[in-house]
């Protein structure tokens, strides 16, 4: 061939080689442009969320409204409370002054008192948190229209709106309310505050019965709001309930200078629970226990909250020494005496898996690094179907590298066995619940709650990377939607 020719063969595959690359490049930016319009989420409803392939055919969407499932609205309430959320500067008595969101002026917001049997009516208003909020009560088994979700029970509260909840105060115990409407900035920056449930008939007489809300403010580890100990009195042989409540992102660890009780996890009591000594125990984020200290007959007990900060138990000006902090966990599998469960976990009607993974992805848009569920990432979640009176047996593993507070709305879960080691102790109720990487958990739950109910890692920033899933009765709609115009943006 002569060498024009050959020249012109090279020129005319060089160019064929160009046009395929432009073609495979342009082939490529469209699959990338379409994956990310397709991964925007726009409004979207929760009806319309996720896969259930074992109950495909079930009501979704039609009967029942979640603005029905309400307390006897006929019916007087016992305590009423009305909370003002706002945004300006929060007083750290002990530290300095943040930048944040305030209840009645004040981060945490009041504690919300009342007796089992109590109907509570809280009003919010939203004097100025200009992205609007809701409350959420968490632990509380409070009828689905007080949830306080927004875009499934409720729309945000905008500026100068207000929204009324009301509940029975069905279980004694402790708990705890926060925003659910951009919570992983709201709840962090100290929308906030306590719940108390006394019992109609206090089981064991105390001196004292003392709140320890722990929360970090840009770096400040606070005890009810200070960056400071507390001291709680009582005098020698006197019995203190210390109410610890974890508002924070990760594990809190409680342990004593001396031996205590955990008399109750979650709002649960434990049956015969026997003295820990030399152990602390794990607070999961949005988890809470209460530990029975008793005052000792010379100086003071010091019961350490979250590591930084502590509760002192004596009498006034005493003193108490610190402790290391412990490294054996208590195991609150085989912690206290055996009871029945009420039902039998046995025999469940759904079975559900609920498997936490990692991938990269798109999210409304966004590339990153994703949580998943049962290897599908947000919105194409599993959604979890139940009718009202089932057994639920779920099982939760952890693949993703990363512990996640596993938190379930309006409902209190069971823990039925870890890594196959079935349960011994007392029966381990709790609505937060660590899954550390590489476990296993069967858990169980009655659905006796009607709603479409959130269940959720309770890493707030977790839940806006993708890992929520929604618990949803048959027959049970919502008019609500997320983003749209009412700004819904329930994490």
């Amino acid at each position: 061939m002569p060498r024009s020719d050959v020249a012109r063969a090279a020129r005319g595959a060089g160019l064929s080689r160009r046009l395929l690359a432009g073609l495979g490049l342009a082939a490529a930016l469209a699959l990338a442009v379409l994956a990310w319009s397709s991964s925007r989420l726009g409004e979207y409803s929760v009806l319309a969320m996720g896969v259930d392939a074992a109950h495909v055919g079930h009501a979704r969407g039609s009967g029942v409204s979640v603005t029905a499932l309400t307390a006897d609205p006929s019916a007087p309430a016992d305590v009423r409370v009305e909370l003002v959320a706002g945004s300006g500067p929060i007083q750290l008595p002990g530290g300095r002054t943040v930048e944040g969101f305030t209840i009645n002026g004040s981060s945490p917001g009041p504690t919300i008192r009342a007796r089992q049997g109590d109907l509570v009516e809280v009003t919010l208003v939203n004097e100025s948190v200009t992205g609007g909020t809701t409350l959420h009560w968490h632990g509380m088994d409070v009828p689905n229209a007080a949830d306080g979700v927004a875009g499934v029970t409720q729309d945000a509260v905008p500026v100068g709106g207000r929204y009324v909840y009301r509940f029975g105060a069905d279980d004694a115990g402790t708990y705890w309310y926060h925003a659910h409407q951009l919570s992983h900035e709201q709840v962090e920056r100290g929308l906030l505050g306590a719940v108390v449930i006394e019992p109609a008939t206090p089981a064991t007489p105390t001196a004292a019965d003392a709140v320890a809300l722990l929360h970090v403010y840009e770096g400040q580890h606070t005890l009810n709001g200070r960056v400071e100990d507390e001291h709680v009195e009582a005098r020698r042989g006197e019995r203190v309930r210390v109410r610890v409540i974890n508002t924070d992102q990760g594990t809190a660890a409680v342990w004593a200078s001396q031996g205590f009780r955990v008399v109750a996890v979650d709002g649960r009591d434990v049956n015969e629970p026997s003295d820990v000594t030399g152990r602390r125990v794990l607070v999961p984020a949005g988890g809470r226990v209460d530990v029975e200290i008793v005052a000792p007959a010379e100086g003071a007990a010091r019961v350490h909250v979250g590591g930084a900060r502590s509760v002192v138990v004596g009498p006034p000006g005493a003193e108490a020494a610190k402790v290391r902090h412990p490294q054996q966990d208590l195991d609150l599998l085989s912690y206290g005496s055996p009871l029945p469960l009420g039902f039998d976990p046995e025999r469940p009607d759904r079975t559900y898996d609920y498997v936490i993974g990692r991938r990269p992805g798109l999210i409304d848009g966004r590339p990153g690094l994703f949580w998943t569920i049962n290897g599908r990432m947000f919105p194409d979640v599993p959604m979890f179907h139940v009718r009202e009176g089932d057994v639920v047996l779920m099982r939760l593993a952890n693949e993703s590298g990363e512990v996640h507070p596993m938190h379930l709305h309006g409902h209190h879960i069971v823990v039925l066995s870890r890594d196959d080691v079935a349960a011994q102790g007392s029966p381990w109720w709790v609505d937060s619940l660590d899954v550390h990487p590489g476990e296993r958990y069967e858990v169980a739950f009655v659905a006796d709650n009607p709603g479409i109910w959130t269940d959720h890692c309770h890493t707030l920033p977790h839940a806006v990377e993708g890992l929520v899933a929604h618990v949803m009765y048959d027959g049970v709609t919502t008019p609500f939607v997320i983003n749209g115009a009412a700004g819904n943006q329930p994490e």
